[in-house]
């Protein structure tokens, strides 16, 4: 008797990061859909990973991660959100910052526990969520008059909160709309869910991409919310890395035990070379960090006044390296369809913002990449302007 599969994922499919990198590829078009930088790290990074390489840091790590990376790690949270954690119990290296959202959801949540997110939603949230038995909420975020600034619907996401609720994903500064939380916002987070059961998973894989002068309050710094959080973070969207799947995970000593109960059986020890280089690099170059949002800031001015000479109607995004444009003013197609489309008739491969949604609330909009070099980026642009 041939067996029967049932899957525990019944409704995922192949990601539209995946379908449109694809595309693109497949039609030769520019792609940016897929948040990859095409730049590579620092010189200074790679050589000191080399050294390692040739100088016999190829076995195992340690489970937490090296020592060294841990310690820089701690310097950084102290030095950029004035929090002091201990490098020892509060800071564990992970397989990227998609394991570690993965190890805290699988550790933080059981069988019929809820969990809200905030669409647009990051799309590994709700499948982990689902794997632990747990069940998703939904809140979407509010959209301001504009029609491009986007935050967290307060009344909604009360009104969400209730005795199941386990665990609340933050995703701040956001992809793919660019929003970032002020210190009313931590807050007000903190009000709602004083009196719940509920902890905090925030992705802040974005951390050091914050524009205009604005400051990323990560939750690590608001005391009341570090006690219940689990902060995520990612060494390859800081350093232009993204192949390398190395990010971190901070939380007090408490959680971190739970979290490295599920952290040692998913993937155990991260790239032994990569966390000494890394290790050694942060070490000696502590300013790559606070340099890169003016960086990226260049990259956003370049590509938006591109834009400029485009139907697309948008404001500058405020965070992150992605770009949101709203083309009713060109098209009522769905985002979908439209996405697919012009990566085949123009050559220009994009995200839809409907992905992201449970509801697709968002209308016509594509979410841009803009980490490319400026030829890339007004050659991408140039493509639209007989639009």
């Amino acid at each position: 008797m041939q067996p029967t599969i049932t899957s525990k994922l019944p409704d995922v499919g192949t990601t539209i990061f995946t379908v449109m990198s694809e595309l693109a590829a497949d039609c030769g078009a520019i792609n940016l859909a897929q948040g990859f930088p095409s730049f590579d790290p620092p010189d200074a990074l790679t050589d000191r990973i080399h050294w390692h390489l040739k100088h016999g840091g190829n076995q195992y790590a340690p489970m937490a991660g090296i020592a060294g990376l841990r310690d820089a790690i701690a310097a950084k949270t102290a030095r950029l959100q004035n929090r002091h954690v201990d490098a020892t119990t509060e800071v564990t290296i992970c397989t990227g910052a998609t394991e570690g959202l993965f190890s805290t959801i699988q550790a933080m949540v059981k069988p019929g526990d809820e969990v809200i997110v905030f669409d647009p939603a990051y799309d590994s949230y709700e499948p982990s969520v689902t794997l632990a038995g747990g069940i998703t909420i939904h809140v979407p975020l509010s959209i301001a008059a504009n029609g491009a600034d986007f935050g967290i619907d307060w009344q909604r996401f009360e009104d969400a909160v209730n005795h199941k609720t386990r665990l609340v994903i933050i995703n701040f500064p956001h992809n793919p709309t660019g929003a970032i939380l002020s210190a009313a916002d931590l807050d007000r987070l903190a009000d709602v869910i004083r009196d719940s059961r509920a902890y905090i998973l925030s992705d802040e894989v974005y951390e050091h991409i914050v524009f205009d002068g604005e400051t990323h309050r990560s939750l690590a710094r608001h005391d009341e919310l570090w006690q219940r959080s689990f902060v995520v973070c990612s060494f390859g969207k800081t350093f232009h890395a993204t192949g390398w799947k190395i990010g971190y995970c901070l939380a007090p000593a408490d959680l971190t035990a739970e979290f490295r109960k599920v952290h040692q059986f998913t993937t155990f020890a991260v790239s032994t070379p990569m966390q000494l280089g890394l290790a050694d690099y942060l070490q000696s170059d502590a300013g790559f960090c606070e340099q890169l949002s003016a960086f990226y800031q260049q990259k956003r001015d370049h590509f938006c006044g591109q834009l400029e000479d485009t139907r697309f109607r948008f404001e500058p995004s405020r965070s992150t390296f992605f770009q949101i444009v709203d083309y009713g003013e060109i098209s009522d197609e769905s985002d979908v369809d439209l996405a697919k489309r012009w990566t085949r008739e123009i050559g220009v491969a994009s995200i839809p913002l409907s992905v992201f949604c449970e509801q697709a609330f968002t209308g016509t909009r594509l979410r841009f990449c803009f980490a490319k070099d400026d030829a890339t980026l007004t050659e991408a642009v140039k493509r639209f302007a007989a639009l």
